[in-house]
């Protein structure tokens, strides 16, 4: 049992790892516990082409080629081991399992242990490998998912919304504003529709998104309360 422990927890990048899939262990359980069946991630607030944290004081020149940008690159880092095409929380924790097992492996045949907490540089190439590796490992499960008539996270409709400024924008600057989406708060970059001023603390409402979806479009939300 002492050198299963030492094995688990020595040297760090063992430790780590083996806390890292502690979390998703008890993640499972308590879906499993919770009697709905097992939640695959479904309800993840992740909006690929969403920028929550700006500079609200920057001036954004965005010209007609930036409405057709290809996607960002961790986007495109997302597509490659197939989120979308397989539940998230599933990826992620085959990600950690094989991490975790190459970790193992990797730290007891190269003797890491005798370099200390500079064993923990390990992980880089291991991530970076196993990275790799899932594209073709997650290859299988997109078919079994799509047979189970799974067809990717469902994706938020913003039009509509209505939330408060975090910013004043007036023009072509780019702001932030926060909306309620069912329990959570989301920020949203934003622009003004007509390009007239909106202070912090009005209350907007989204009227339309950019292609690229790197911000809304919104306008002031005018009621009776307003005047």
């Amino acid at each position: 049992m002492t050198d299963l422990l030492n094995l688990l927890f020595n040297p760090l990048p063992n430790g780590i790892m083996s806390i890292l899939m502690g979390f998703s262990l008890i993640y499972w359980i308590f879906q499993f516990l919770a009697g709905d069946g097992f939640d695959f991630g479904g309800d993840s607030d992740i909006h690929l082409g969403d920028i929550s944290d700006i500079d609200t004081d920057a001036d954004f020149d965005i010209s007609d080629g930036a409405e057709t940008a290809e996607p960002s690159f961790f986007a495109k880092c997302l597509d490659f081991i197939n989120v979308g095409k397989v539940p998230l929380m599933v990826i992620f924790t085959i990600f950690k399992f094989i991490s975790w097992v190459i970790t193992l492996v990797s730290t007891t045949v190269l003797g890491l242990a005798k370099f200390g907490i500079w064993s923990t540089l390990i992980l880089i190439p291991v991530f970076i490998i196993v990275f790799i590796l899932m594209h073709w490992i997650t290859k299988p499960l997109v078919k079994a998912f799509k047979e189970l008539g799974y067809h990717g996270e469902e994706e938020t409709d913003f039009i509509g919304r209505i939330g408060k400024m975090k910013s004043t924008i007036e023009g072509d600057k780019i702001g932030s504003a926060e909306f309620p989406i069912d329990k959570d708060i989301i920020t949203l970059n934003i622009k003004s529709l007509s390009g007239e001023k909106i202070n912090f603390g009005d209350t907007v409402i989204i009227t339309d998104e950019t292609p690229s979806k790197h911000y809304y479009l919104v306008t002031k939300h005018i009621t009776l309360n307003s005047f």
